[in-house]
């Protein structure tokens, strides 16, 4: 089986389906996927090129995309490289109310082993209940 990694571009198309033409291929791809005819691959940078886009270019706000990264996630015949942390990431987002990217970096840590997190952004750090390091 083939196996194929997605790009930002894809997931937004698809998403957005504001090109009808790129909609339909994305479309396409996913069920292929979704019916075992490929393998479908993605990582974290991808996810968080997306969220920047849709609250940069698109003013979504922050719990609709969580949304689409939930569902992203939940893609039949899609593997995605660190998934359990994305997964942990969203669930702190979707709770404390903070950035993706931010929430993500707090899940790696604790998947990590990592006591405390060294960061100048206390105030949404502390919002997802991060212990601090001093600086």
């Amino acid at each position: 089986m083939t196996s194929v990694f997605v790009d930002a571009n894809v997931f937004l198309r698809f998403f957005t389906a504001d090109d009808s033409c790129q909609h339909e291929s994305a479309e396409k791809l996913f069920r292929e996927a979704a019916a075992g005819r490929v393998s479908l691959v993605t990582g974290p940078p991808v996810l968080f090129e997306i969220a920047w886009t849709l609250r940069s270019a698109y003013g979504l706000k922050a719990d609709r995309i969580l949304d689409v990264l939930s569902r992203i996630v939940s893609l039949s015949g899609l593997d995605l490289a660190d998934g359990p942390v994305v997964e942990e990431a969203i669930s702190i987002a979707t709770k404390s109310g903070t950035e993706f990217a931010d929430s993500y970096i707090l899940a790696s840590s604790r998947r990590l082993g990592a006591g405390c997190v060294a960061t100048f952004n206390k105030k949404d750090f502390r919002k997802m209940g991060a212990t601090l390091q001093h600086l």
